[in-house]
């Protein structure tokens, strides 16, 4: 079986934060969320003419309302407007995102840490070697942030409890 490549990683089915995003959106969603990342704020007015007239109206304001409600946008209103922003950048967008892939493959009584880990660390090392030095500091980091609070890291055999993800005490 052939294994898919995606962003220089190797992923069964998973793709890079910013395509699952992405993915998760339509093609006008998509146009308009950029727009708005372009601008500090906009109205369905805005969109609209930045669009060159070429989606309804009314559609392009029902756009940014599924934008909204998926919490992508915020909004307020002014006068008879609403005036909307993003609720996060792409960068922030993109770390959620990645967090939640991260957390979910190291999740769940199927989950392997060790394989996860030991590819990521592959993968880095290919990519970039300042990548894997930050790396690295990340992990002295975390470690010294941990012995200051007294708090044990999860070891590969603790039992992890699948409805917090947290570990369970003995």
């Amino acid at each position: 079986m052939r294994v898919p490549r995606a962003g220089g990683f190797l992923f069964w089915g998973f793709r890079p934060p910013r395509e699952l995003l992405r993915a998760g959106l339509g093609t006008l969603e998509k146009r308009v969320i950029e727009i708005v990342w372009a601008s500090a704020e906009v109205t369905v007015r805005d969109v609209h003419a930045r669009l060159d007239g070429k989606v309804a109206y009314t559609t392009v304001m029902t756009t940014l309302d599924r934008l909204f409600r998926k919490g992508l946008l915020a909004r307020t209103k002014r006068a008879r407007a609403f005036v909307y922003s993003a609720s996060a950048t792409r960068e922030q967008l993109d770390q959620i995102v990645a967090s939640d892939v991260v957390s979910g493959l190291l999740a769940g009584e199927w989950a392997a840490p060790l394989p996860f880990l030991s590819n990521l660390v592959e993968a880095v090392g290919e990519r970039d070697r300042a990548l894997l030095d930050e790396l690295e500091r990340l992990v002295r980091t975390k470690r010294r942030q941990l012995a200051r609070t007294g708090t044990r890291p999860a070891t590969a055999g603790d039992a992890i409890d699948p409805a917090t993800n947290e570990r369970e005490e003995p």
